[in-house]
């Protein structure tokens, strides 16, 4: 099998390449592997450093929105696993123009590529926030929920997912999508609340919780998240949906409770800060159709995935300490 992976050395992205090349992954055992990533911010050449001798592995320097470029990438390929966003909620609010020209125009020029190149699956990796917010009492979301994004980086990851289905509906493209929840673990890039609280509390510096820190998101650790998207890539029904959860509801201020726990530090580290504009309340995503289709369940216990991410930044904190 032959894939090329998007955004593949990124968080999320270069987690599944580094299990799929170490054929962590019996559905995709043997599998070439091209990744392409325009080394933004948050893609890093290191992400890949454990596996960069690998014979399987071939890596392209380039923009995703270069539709010329992406056709010639494409050619032979069995799966496109597509991980390439700007996901940062914060940054699409203070300039939203990035967030709809990578996720939206680069997602359009993929499919594009893809659907003239006959790729035999494109699997679209979107996330829960594209659902909107829940209040307290609500149901998670099954994959049947409207859209409903409030933030420009949900909204951009909506018009993608909509466009992914359309490839399909219009061009007969195979497609599946996967809607991960707050995914976290080792080698993401200290924005998200993780990585950012974890480096700033080892470089002793305070962390800012948002409004009232009741905010509710459900907890998946990379290597779940990949997991689920690699059992889609090879076995989801084209044209599907596919919620991937990790099954742990927190509210921010217990997540940060349990970082400064896990760092020794106290709560007069915590500086309360204004809410995020248009702060989402609650996350939660059902995982039944992922679940009894692919036989996915999320294996890593939370308190021991915490621990280990918390260990690996204190282990690796030169590496991140100038960008929190």
């Amino acid at each position: 099998m032959r894939i090329l992976v998007t955004g593949g050395a990124g968080f999320i992205g270069s987690h599944f390449v580094r299990q799929t090349v170490q054929n962590n992954y019996p559905e995709l055992a043997g599998a070439e592997v091209t990744v392409v990533d325009k080394l933004t911010y948050a893609g890093r050449r290191e992400n890949l450093s454990t596996v960069s001798g690998s014979p399987g592995l071939r890596f392209i320097e380039g923009d995703i929105c270069d539709t010329q470029l992406m056709s010639e990438a494409m050619r032979g390929m069995d799966l496109v696993v597509h991980f390439a966003a700007e996901s940062h909620v914060d940054r699409s609010i203070a300039g939203a123009e990035e967030f709809v020209r990578t996720n939206v125009l680069g997602t359009q020029s993929l499919l594009t590529a893809a659907s003239n190149t006959g790729v035999g699956k494109f699997v679209h990796v979107s996330t829960d926030e594209v659902y909107g917010s829940l209040d307290a009492e609500g149901k998670p979301w099954t994959e049947e929920e409207p859209l409903a994004p409030n933030s420009p980086y949900a909204a951009s990851k909506a018009s993608a997912d909509l466009m992914v289905l359309a490839f399909h509906r219009t061009h007969g493209l195979p497609v599946c999508l996967t809607r991960g929840s707050n995914t976290y673990g080792p080698y993401q890039y200290p924005e998200k609340i993780v990585p950012l609280f974890v480096s700033r509390l080892l470089a002793g510096k305070k962390v800012p919780l948002y409004g009232d820190g009741e905010n509710v998101r459900d907890w998946l650790h990379v290597d779940d998240h990949c997991r689920g998207i690699a059992l889609v890539a090879a076995g989801g029904e084209s044209g599907e949906i596919y919620n991937v959860g990790g099954g742990t509801e927190l509210t921010n201020r217990a997540l940060t409770e349990r970082l400064l726990e896990l760092l020794g530090r106290d709560s007069s580290m915590v500086e309360r800060v204004a809410d995020r504009k248009g702060h989402d309340r609650r996350y939660a995503m059902d995982i039944t159709k992922i679940s009894d289709t692919l036989g996915y369940r999320p294996a890593v216990e939370f308190d021991e995935g915490l621990a280990a991410t918390v260990d690996w930044y204190r282990r690796h904190h030169s590496l991140w300490e100038d960008a929190a």
